[in-house]
């Protein structure tokens, strides 16, 4: 206990170092794991590994991070939202099944920007980077593939805990908690050296979370996406809502691609829906989800708005 908030007070250049230095000694530890299995590494080989580096990269850090900044960890994590705090369940419930459906609408609009994202071709002087970009994404691609090929229900709850819940769990808690930290969330306002910027925060994380998957024509999308996670941390000040909404859209993905391999279907045409032939849906998608948004925005504001008027304040 005695290191219990021991940096709380730490300049945010410390807080950063020691926060690499977490990740870097955590990933060390984890890269030795490597050498407990047999080669050549079998798909079930690369998933622990895969979960090692995820826990080492993404889940601990934050979490000794949180123990040497706050002596309260889990608010500072806004893992206890203020409105659990305040026993409002029942507006969280209702708010985040709100974000659970919002994200579902979401999926075709998400293909549709996918979709977009990967007609973009660099200028001819950067043709190195984008071969260097393209190999990146075939490796990820059939990284995937390898682990997403299960037909077994077994094979699908290991796949969904590994691709859906881990990812959900310790992105955010890396990005929306960490890195939203760092720039002083109190309450719904951002503020850095006193000055409020919640969308500084908002999108240097989301940069940051698209930019580490190393999918660069998939960026686009998954950097929207991380804004949006951003945004519902701050609306609703607690993190469960973007791990929820994190959580379901890798979940659907594991699921889909479940489906399709058990029923015969051809995989590609489901991360194609929205585009092409369907591309009316991913438009209409597009702008139900807009809406939905902003008429969240509209609920929190005045809910919020209400519960500090009902408290005096």
């Amino acid at each position: 206990m005695a290191l219990l908030g021991k940096y709380e007070q730490s300049h945010v250049a410390v807080k950063v170092i020691q926060w690499l230095g977490c990740i870097l000694f955590l990933n060390i530890l984890a890269a030795g794991n490597i050498f407990l299995f047999e080669q050549p590494l079998s798909v079930s080989s690369l998933k622990w590994i895969q979960f090692f580096q995820s826990a080492a990269m993404f889940l601990l850090p934050p979490l000794c991070m949180a123990y040497l900044w706050s002596k309260q960890p889990l608010e500072w994590l806004k893992v206890k939202g203020e409105k659990e705090l305040k026993g409002e369940r029942l507006k969280v419930k209702g708010e985040r099944v709100w974000a659970v459906v919002l994200m579902l609408v979401a999926l075709p609009a998400i293909n549709l920007l996918a979709h977009i994202n990967e007609q973009i071709a660099l200028p001819a002087f950067l043709e190195p980077l984008e071969a260097w970009m393209k190999t990146q994404e075939e490796t990820a691609k059939t990284l995937t593939d390898q682990f997403m090929h299960v037909t077994t229900f077994g094979g699908l709850i290991i796949n969904l805990l590994l691709m859906a819940v881990l990812p959900a769990i310790s992105e955010e808690l890396t990005f929306r908690g960490v890195l939203m930290n760092l720039f002083k969330v109190k309450g719904e306002r951002l503020e850095v050296k006193g000055e409020s910027v919640p969308h500084l925060a908002i999108w240097c994380s989301a940069i940051l979370f698209s930019a580490i998957h190393l999918q660069f024509y998939g960026f686009v999308p998954r950097m929207l996406m991380g804004a949006l996670f951003g945004y519902m941390l701050v609306w609703t000040g607690s993190l469960w809502t973007p791990i929820l909404m994190h959580f379901t859209n890798n979940a659907m993905a594991v699921i889909l691609y479940f489906v399709s391999l058990r029923a015969g279907w051809d995989i590609e045409m489901m991360d194609a829906i929205g585009t092409n032939d369907t591309l009316w849906l991913g438009v209409v998608s597009m702008v139900i989800t807009i809406v939905g948004i902003y008429a969240f925005r509209r609920s929190t504001t005045m809910s919020n708005a209400s519960s500090r008027i009902s408290n005096g304040n």
